[in-house]
């Protein structure tokens, strides 16, 4: 997976990064790297997308309005 594959399915799904953090037990920050090329995507990153995919928002946490 490249890094705007990952930032298209989580726009397209309507996630934010720390919502996809928070499921996949990692930082913001892994997820932000991600993105940016910074650090290597987990192979089995597609497999838990396909997943949550296949779930809709019953697994995405809710979000938090910072102040």
């Amino acid at each position: 997976m490249q890094p705007i594959e990952l930032k298209t399915w989580r726009l397209k799904n309507d996630w934010s990064q720390a919502q996809l953090a928070s499921v996949l037990g990692v930082t913001n920050q892994a997820v932000s790297m991600w993105e940016r090329g910074v650090r290597e995507i987990p192979s089995f990153l597609y497999l838990a997308l396909e997943h949550l995919e296949s779930k809709g928002d019953a697994l995405k946490p809710k979000t938090t309005r910072r102040r």
